[in-house]
């Protein structure tokens, strides 16, 4: 049973950030310029940060120590090497060890000399291409990443190959026709009413794209357009496989910021915040830029084209948490707080952002709006599958032939994708097992692709829809060390807020590095992990090694349920 809390529960921190004028809103950014450029450990700067801005010394210690960037050392230069599932992939995780050999670093420990320092990520959304680095904000990519960050090749980054499947792009006008763009905005402000979003979205039968799959209009009428309510757009795409809002914020921003300007109104919101992982630096730049320009042209500030309608928007940077893209945890990493997990109810559309009641959109799902409203809710209904209205970014990793982002109707056959979209395997290697929807979504073997890509299809499967990146692993990497990856993963991205899963996921990270399969005690284990963790991240764990085992067969018998 997922615990919950009152609703008048008391966070004391909480409590004081907000008596003081809310100097927690400031505080992640002030951590990462203090933490730029020194090896120390938190504890020797994040203190005097904190007090800097009114706050107790225990308030800048907690986040300086829970984000990977803030705990990692840095030295003068900063490399930060992606880990995550495309990468590991593409080379079966060699290129860490490649990489330290190349810099004479190792990952994760305090640079000699306060020289370069080397941090391991997990996902820098260049999956098509990996494996990646960040070299400060300069990107490496490919197989010859060591050579690159030791200076004897240049940076290598291709851009993002983007198609369209469907014959009329819901999410790619621009990149694939040129479409014009903020045709949507002028028109329904000075026009429109916040009912008439509501209703085409409503109709429309549009899904959040985050992962959950919740109805939008649904979550729009919780937050009952209270006096207040915050619109967040959650740019935090940290499922590793996925880079559709990547894509989105670097190519299509305008269309993004239509769907934020769209949905505050609807909700009848003064205030939009993007958050925007720092993993994307590039991506960062651009929505700032536009954000800007938005602000020249009318389209956000105190009277909007000519109207009463108020609307500030303003882009914050993450700090390096894949559990802060849950809307509870992204909220609180707004607020100079930890990413955890809060309890819930009470919900963010009841109290949210400062308890103001908060809406939370994930970027795909933001660019969606201004489609509908433009063609209405019913075209958009026509598309995808029965029950899953609409299209849907899907993202190729490297190992394909024709790795990039396609736009599909929800109910494409997955097969067509794999073997169509994305060419079947590059160099003619054989698939040993897709994964689905990010490191907790599902693993699917190569006789069991005969499924349409929806959330209802694949969970019927043991897979998830989740962003519907696509990762694929040929023979040359060991089943084995695929398990270990990913309770490697659960284990570094545990929030920490709930002991069934920070404690579980590391004892399923020892489970997993031992030879002899651990039969009862896994059992055991999933069980807790699913029924007793706080959040989706604890609760998915299980399913995501159970599916593996399914799609290796014997190799993994012992994982089996």
């Amino acid at each position: 049973m997922v615990p919950t809390a009152p609703a008048d529960r008391l966070d004391a921190f909480r409590a004081l950030d907000d008596r003081r004028g809310r100097p927690g809103s400031r505080l992640i950014e002030a951590l990462a310029e203090a933490r730029a450029g020194t090896a120390d450990q938190p504890a020797d700067w994040a203190p005097a940060v904190a007090a800097g801005i009114g706050l107790p010394a225990a308030a800048g210690l907690g986040p300086a120590s829970y984000y990977a960037d803030l705990a990692a050392p840095h030295g003068r230069r900063h490399v930060r090497v992606c880990a995550a599932t495309a990468c590991f992939a593409a080379q079966a995780g060699r290129h860490l060890t490649e990489v330290e050999h190349e810099l004479g670093v190792t990952v994760d420990t305090a640079p000699l000399g306060g020289e370069t320092s080397v941090q391991a990520v997990r996902c820098l959304g260049y999956c098509y291409a990996g494996p990646a680095a960040l070299d400060g904000d300069t990107p490496c990519t490919g197989p010859t990443l060591a050579g690159q960050l030791a200076g004897r090749e240049p940076p290598r980054a291709p851009e993002i190959w983007a198609a369209d499947d469907t014959g009329d792009p819901v999410l790619l006008g621009n990149v694939v026709a040129g479409e014009p763009v903020w045709r949507v905005w002028p028109q329904v402000v000075t026009a429109g009413t916040p009912g008439d979003v509501q209703q085409e979205v409503a109709v429309s039968g549009l899904r959040g794209r985050g992962g959950a799959g919740f109805r939008v209009a649904a979550k729009w009428e919780a937050a009952d357009r209270a006096p207040g309510t915050v619109v967040v757009a959650n740019g935090d795409e940290g499922d590793p496989g996925s880079y559709a809002d990547r894509l989105l914020m670097e190519a299509e921003p305008e269309r993004v910021l239509e769907g934020l300007a769209l949905a505050c109104f609807a909700c009848a919101a003064r205030r939009g915040v993007i958050l925007v992982r720092s993993e994307y630096p590039r991506a960062l730049a651009r929505m700032r830029e536009t954000v800007a320009q938005a602000y020249d042209d009318g389209h956000f500030g105190p009277s909007v084209h000519g109207t009463d309608i108020a609307l500030d928007v303003e882009v914050v940077e993450g700090a390096g948490s894949y559990v802060a893209g849950e809307e509870t945890a992204l909220i609180a990493s707004l607020e100079g707080d930890r990413g955890c997990a809060r309890p819930r109810p009470p919900y963010p559309t009841q109290r949210g952002l400062w308890d103001a009641p908060t809406v939370v959109n994930n970027v795909e799902t933001l660019a969606s709006v201004p489609w509908i409203i433009a063609h209405g809710g019913e075209a958009y209904a026509r598309r995808g599958a029965r029950d899953e209205t609409g299209t849907k970014l899907v993202c190729l990793s490297e190992r394909f032939a024709r790795p990039g982002a396609y736009e599909v109707e929800l109910g494409t056959p997955l097969l067509r994708i794999v073997t169509e979209l994305g060419g079947g395997l590059k160099d003619g290697s054989e698939l040993a097992a897709l994964q689905v929807g990010g490191p907790l979504g599902g693993f699917l073997g190569p006789d069991a692709l005969d499924v349409p890509l929806t959330t209802a299809d694949l969970a019927a499967r043991g897979a998830a829809l989740g962003h519907a990146g696509l990762v694929a692993f040929d023979r040359r990497v060991a089943p084995e060390e695929v398990l270990r990856h990913i309770w490697q993963f659960a284990a570094a991205e545990s929030c920490g807020a709930c002991s069934p899963c920070r404690v579980g996921s590391r004892r399923g990270l020892e489970l997993a590095s031992v030879d002899t399969p651990p039969g009862p005690e896994w059992e055991r284990l999933g069980r807790v992990l699913a029924e007793a963790s706080l959040c989706a991240f604890g609760r998915r764990i299980p399913p995501a090694v159970h599916s593996l085992a399914r799609a290796y067969g014997d190799r993994l018998a012992g994982w089996q349920p």
